[in-house]
Formats: C-alpha cells, structure tokens, sequence
C-alpha cells in the first residue's frame, strides 16, 4: 500500500513544516509501520519536511529482501545501528533542526544521537501517534478483520461448550486464543482475561487454575490481532441462572454502556463521554465500584489515544476507534465489565465488535 503509507506521511510533513522542523527521526517501530509498512524488528526513518524524495528508511541486513517489498518507495541504508545513521545523514546534507521522538528516546540514546551528527536535535514527542488517532479507511477495515475474528473465536468457544464449570480459567484462554488464531488472527492482542467467581471483580485479572462454577459470573476480554490492529471486547457471562443480584449488576454495567456509546459524537469532550456512563452508574450508588476509566483508543497498539475518562483531555473526532467499557465491581462476590470496540462517525457510531450484549446464561 505505498500510496498509503505516502498519504501518511504528506500529512506528517505538514506537521513538520509548523513546527519548523527540517526533518523527523522516527524510532518507534509502530510509527515506522504507519509511515512506511515495514513490519520488522529494526528500523529507523527520517522523514524530510519538505521533499518525499529525501526521506530515508534504514534497517539492516537481515532486512534486505523484507525491506525492497515493503518499502519500495523510500530510499533505504542498510546500517545498524538505524537512529545514529539517520542522524549523520541529516549532518551529511546540513539539515537545521531535526525533530526525534522525545517520548521514545532514552537519555543514553539523546548522547548517541548528538554524537553522530552536527544537528540540532528538537523534542517532538507524539507527533506522529496524534496523525494515528484518527483512522483511515485501511486502518478501520484492519480492525474489522480484528474484531470479526474474535467474534467468531467466541461463538465457537460456546457453540462448542467451551464455556462451562469444570474448567479452569486458563483452559478458556488457551483455547479463545486458539479459537482465535483459527479465524485468521496472527496472536491475540493482550494476554486474554478470564475470570471467574470474585476473580471477576478483579478488573484485570490473569487467568489462574481457578475452576469455573455453576453460579458464577465469568467476565472475558480479549482480542484478536490482524495486519497489526487490535481488537478489544469484553462479555460477561453467568453459568447457570443468573442470582437477582447478578441480573442487576449486569443490567446496570448494560445501561451504562449504552449511555457511553451514544455520547460518542465528533466534538464531544472525552470527559464528558466518561461522564455520561459514569453518570448511570453513579445514581444507582454504585459510583465508587467502577474502578476505571471509560475506555480508550485502539489501533496499533491496545491502548492508545484518545482516553476516554475523568482525567481525559481533547475531543472526539470522526474516524477514532474508541472502546467502551464501564464496569462495576463487587470485591469478594463478582463484576460485569460489557466492552466494545466503535469508530466515531458523524452519525451513530460503527460498532465493530458485533457479539450479543444481552446477558448469556451458559
């Protein structure tokens, strides 16, 4: 998708230009697949402000033949290590101020970097993660695929009695995972929660040899990992007839999680989306049970901007992928969390993780 990759970086290139910056020294290896579609474990790439042609992709020689099919439209240097080579370049063709990734770079790595070449090197963090919070039509149909296959590897874990007392936590996460990978996901996208009894009122709980119960909630969140996007979703289940209090508690995280998803509108302030969940939950006297913030950005990474919470900053815009999750917790008893994964849009949102919301006796 060289075409892509190009529109990415023209937009990263006016970035630069308003900061007058000559150049950027991109490190991090989630950016560089952004920019430049190269899915490898070493790279580096300076990314001129001004002329497509001057933009340099380094990696090394274990990369060579990876490297040509991937990122066929940028010069490339085969060096190791990548940033110190960049930044000589830089040197090399006088460039002035050379932005690098601030939030990446160690202070041991700022030496190297000031070493290598006669630059002046300028903080500037996040530049290109604010370009990424925004999805573009390939990124959103990444996440589909995502999202599909979790959907898909949970109706198949219950179809098949997957989901039953007897077993033990990790026995469902090892074969979600599996069930996964079956539908096309190249590794889950977190190490899977599932949690059983109390263990569910544990917001982020890791699968133990606990035994599932007749009688428990059992809270699942999980994702599938496609083209280097990540899903997010989380279902709470009961195994067998559902307690009154079970019922209420779920019906509560439900209502709260609809108030969520229907505030999610380009130019809402993200505190005020926490807020609109927050709200229900707070007027059943249960405010003090939700432990956690609202939800937050998906893309390459599981967590990323925007943060939807207390503490959130900016606004929503078209195109973010967002989940939803309130939960309430109950220590020592249970815990529903409901977790979808959306994309902003003018209108309603797009719901991307299509699996029932409705409370599932299994």
């Amino acid at each position: 998708m060289p075409d892509t990759h190009a529109r990415r970086r023209a937009a990263l290139r006016t970035s630069l230009r308003e900061r007058d910056l000559d150049a950027l020294l991109v490190v991090d290896l989630r950016n560089i697949r952004y920019l430049t579609g190269f899915t490898g474990s070493n790279a580096g790439l300076l990314v001129h402000a001004d002329d497509e042609e001057r933009t340099v992709f380094c990696t090394d020689g274990r990369y060579l033949t990876q490297s040509a099919q991937q990122v066929p439209d940028l010069e490339r240097i085969i060096e190791r290590p990548c940033p110190p080579a960049l930044v000589a370049r830089a040197a090399e063709q006088t460039y002035g101020r050379v932005g690098f990734e601030s939030h990446r770079v160690t202070v041991d790595g700022l030496d190297v970097l000031r070493e290598a070449g006669e630059v002046e090197l300028v903080r500037a963090s996040n530049l290109i993660e604010r370009l990424r919070m925004v999805k573009d039509d390939v990124e959103v149909e990444a996440l589909r695929m995502a999202c599909a296959a979790a959907d898909r590897a949970l109706a198949d874990l219950i179809e098949h009695g997957g989901l039953r007392a007897g077993r033990t936590e990790r026995e469902v996460a090892r074969e979600l995972e599996s069930r996964m990978l079956d539908h096309g996901a190249a590794g889950p996208s977190f190490e899977s929660i599932v949690a059983t009894g109390a263990n569910s009122a544990v917001p982020h709980h890791r699968p133990t040899d606990a035994v599932l119960h007749t009688g428990d909630l059992v809270k699942l969140d999980f994702g599938a990992l496609v083209d280097g996007y990540h899903s997010d979703m989380t279902r709470t289940f009961v195994l067998g007839q559902p307690a009154d209090w079970q019922r209420e508690l779920y019906d509560l995280v439900a209502a709260a999680q609809a108030a969520g998803r229907a505030a999610l509108r380009p130019d809402a302030e993200v505190r005020d989306v926490d807020a609109a969940a927050r709200e229900v939950v707070e007027q059943a006297g249960r405010g003090e049970e939700f432990l956690h913030g609202l939800g937050h950005g998906v893309g390459l990474e599981i967590h990323e901007a925007p943060t939807l919470g207390k503490m959130g900053e900016g606004r929503l815009s078209a195109g973010m992928a967002v989940t939803v999750e309130p939960g309430v917790y109950l220590s020592g008893r249970g815990g529903v969390r409901i977790e979808d994964t959306l994309v902003v849009r003018d209108g309603d949102p797009e719901l991307l993780t299509l699996t029932s919301k409705q409370l599932v006796v299994v």
